[in-house]
């Protein structure tokens, strides 16, 4: 029974841009997303507990985010959480609701966000990379154990080659689109 599975080679690679698309909605780009908040843990009853735990999300409009906690008592610590997060945030208590006016980006931080998600980028190229060297390596193996013909090995290595330029393709243009939509005004 030969070893190389395209199915599981298919998955990985999906994986790395799956990944790649979750840490590219974490970026900021001047409108309001409700992924932004997502890397946001609250102190609350005694633990850390992400922020979609206990409150919802909302984006009623382009600049805005809207955090409606769920217990009253979590507000303080909630409020102190988006302050404390990096995310350059200020949210404007009103009862139980927290408003967060997503401010302009500088030039300067756009181009930091254009650098780290064509980081982000690369790590999904090299994730698909090794996932590809892997898929190569087992077909060698392969046929090394008469499992399948040299014609059948060298068939296969061009399906996971085309499967990683499609895959690296795919990762190039989420990539562009975030750029774009970063350094736009």
């Amino acid at each position: 029974m030969p070893a190389y599975d395209k199915a599981d080679i298919q998955r990985r690679m999906h994986g790395a841009v799956e990944a790649l698309k979750h840490d590219l909605g974490g970026l900021r780009t001047g409108r309001a997303s409700t992924s932004l908040l997502e890397p946001v843990t609250v102190e609350v009853y005694g633990a850390h507990m992400p922020l979609n735990q206990v409150a919802t999300i909302s984006a009623p409009e382009p600049r805005m985010l809207s955090v409606q906690v769920w217990d009253r008592s979590n507000v303080s610590s909630v409020e102190k959480a988006i302050r404390s997060s990096g995310l350059g945030l200020n949210p404007i208590s009103e009862g139980q609701t927290l408003r967060l006016p997503i401010p302009d980006l500088t030039e300067e931080r756009r181009k930091e966000l254009a650098k780290l998600a064509s980081q982000y980028a690369e790590k999904a190229r090299i994730a698909v990379r090794n996932v590809r060297r892997d898929g190569m390596d087992v077909l060698k193996q392969d046929e090394k154990k008469h499992e399948i013909s040299e014609d059948e090995r060298k068939r296969l290595e061009t399906e996971v080659q085309k499967l990683t330029d499609d895959t690296i393709k795919e990762i190039d243009g989420a990539m562009a689109a975030k750029e774009k939509e970063i350094l736009q005004r």
